[in-house]
């Protein structure tokens, strides 16, 4: 089981801080777990349906679309990040 955590309207269009989820085997990347999750119902695909702005942190450090996912403990979904 890997743990998600969600961030702002991310978190508000799914509808849940986190979840814990047994993810396939062909969900290797963080880009391959945006498209599992957008998947998972009406509400993922709304949150997810810009994958390219979602920023990614595993294991709390931000990382590429193209990053391995591994033995992620914890994996974080953020809109992009503005403020002054």
């Amino acid at each position: 089981m890997t743990k998600l955590v969600y961030f702002a309207w991310v978190r508000e269009r799914i509808g849940k801080g986190e979840e814990e989820l047994t993810l396939p085997e062909s969900v290797v990347t963080a880009g391959d777990l945006l498209a599992h999750l957008k998947t998972l119902g009406e509400e993922y695909e709304m949150a997810l349906q810009f994958p390219e702005a979602i920023r990614v942190a595993i294991n709390m450090e931000h990382v590429d679309h193209d990053e391995p996912i591994g033995d992620a403990r914890e994996i974080a979904l953020f809109p992009p990040m503005t403020g002054g």
